[in-house]
């Protein structure tokens, strides 16, 4: 997979992408990411990639001209399955979304700044956009890292355990069950017997039924009515 990133920090993606699991990822090959700075199709030699928004109104813009220019010409290269705009006033992300990007080949992400985008570029380039919750950043950029972290971790041979994934949380809109690890006895708490017991059927059985407790504490607005019902 590929996913190129448009910032006008791209400074502030160096880090979180360059260590622990993404950084394995892009050096199995199985992840490409790269940074483009935005300033590179600044309209001037001042680097300007903003302006003031028409009509009035307190803060910059991110102007059309550039973005245009710069998807355009990345495009020629690369053919994106989705041009992605990180935007508050987007539909939220969350697991069924990050399994659905999981799936495509190329991916182009679009870091807001400012007051965000020219809608011109919404509304002609933009597939899809996407929220990291109901709360405003300085820019896209810390959101689009939590994208491709979501989203590559997905990728097949990126964890060490491929099936670990599959039992992450909201995988099956249940939040994970509890887990334990050595030792078996800590200041007289105890691990519950049946993950000692070495039955895998009763384990799985007693990791459903943790997850669907969780769940139902923890964010019920994740279960059907019928899964409400049960117990």
């Amino acid at each position: 997979m590929k996913i190129d990133i448009i910032s006008v920090v791209p400074e502030l993606l160096e880090s979180p992408l360059q260590h622990s699991i993404m950084k394995r990822a892009q050096e199995k090959n199985l992840l490409t990411v790269r940074l483009f700075s935005l300033r590179k199709w600044a309209v001037n030699d001042y680097g300007q990639v903003d302006d003031y928004q028409y009509g009035g109104g307190a803060g910059m813009v991110m102007m059309c001209e550039p973005l245009a220019n710069a998807i355009d010409e990345l495009k020629t290269k690369t053919n994106y399955d989705e041009i992605i705009y990180m935007t508050p006033d987007a539909p939220t992300f969350n697991q069924k979304i990050a399994n659905q990007l999981s799936l495509k080949n190329n991916l182009l992400i679009i870091c807001g700044h400012y007051k965000g985008i020219d809608q011109r570029i919404r509304d002609h380039y933009i597939t899809k956009e996407i929220s990291v919750g109901d709360f405003v950043l300085s820019g896209g950029e810390l959101a689009a890292a939590i994208i491709v972290d979501a989203v590559g971790r997905l990728i097949p041979g990126v964890l060490n355990n491929e099936t670990s994934a599959l039992f992450d949380s909201f995988q099956d809109n249940l939040l994970a069950p509890p887990v334990y690890t050595r030792p078996a006895v800590f200041r007289d708490w105890e691990v519950p017997g049946i993950l000692l017991s070495g039955n895998q059927k009763k384990i799985d059985e007693w990791r459903y039924e943790q997850a669907l407790i969780q769940t139902k504490q923890k964010r019920p607005d994740l279960l059907k009515d019928e899964d409400l019902g049960e117990q």
